[in-house]
């Protein structure tokens, strides 16, 4: 069908992700403001105009850095409530969230920026994304207390925490290394992160669990 919009070439997806990756990076370093068009074409080698075939201003491409960093990190969410299995599901959240802190903390930074700063160019769009599935996760948080397989706590504010905390490994990576008097943290140091919030989490979650 000649009338179809064509599929993006390979060497255009690379082109893409190239920009997207060093956007991010200093997006997170400089915020919004700080970044510019400029600098982040220098930094992989093409023009601003060339830069500007790709993503048409510096609002559109921040928000699709954005919108990707959101993707990823909504994408454990689904899961819980996909679960019949409460620690298993919980488990696994966990782990993706650590996983993302790990792998992405250039992500985590430009969002937890945007957000500081009130989310001016991007409230709507966490409204829209993320307020849906907090309901149907602390839904799913609410069946399982009735079923007797978790106590009935704030599941609202518990996702909240498991948020807050997971993500501090992205945000505060340099410092947490830095105490520990090593360059950066290791898989290792992610894995005893993620058994203690595990522990914690299941352990005010236990049906017997005295609040």
């Amino acid at each position: 069908d000649e009338s179809a919009p064509r599929a993006p070439t390979a060497s255009r997806l690379l082109k893409e992700q190239g920009i997207l990756t060093e956007a991010e990076n200093q997006f997170a370093q400089f915020g919004f403001e700080g970044a510019s068009l400029e600098s982040i074409a220098a930094a992989i080698g093409i023009s601003r105009h060339n830069l500007l075939y790709y993503f048409p201003s510096k609002e559109a491409l921040y928000q699709r850095v954005l919108d990707d960093v959101l993707t990823q990190w909504l994408a454990g969410m689904e899961d819980l409530s996909h679960s019949d299995d409460p620690q298993q599901a919980l488990r696994r959240y966990i782990r993706a969230k650590l996983h993302y802190s790990r792998t992405r903390p250039q992500g985590a930074k430009v969002f937890t920026k945007e957000v500081i700063a009130g989310a001016p160019r991007y409230g709507t769009a966490i409204t829209e994304r993320v307020a849906p599935l907090l309901k149907t996760e602390v839904r799913t948080f609410e069946r399982w207390a009735r079923e007797g397989r978790i106590a009935k706590v704030n599941f609202t504010h518990l996702m909240f925490i498991i948020w807050s905390v997971t993500q501090a490994y992205a945000e505060q990576e340099a410092q947490f290394a830095l105490l520990l008097g090593k360059p950066s943290l290791t898989e290792r140091d992610y894995e005893k992160a993620e058994e203690l919030i595990v522990r914690m989490v299941l352990s005010a979650l236990a049906p017997d669990a005295v609040v």
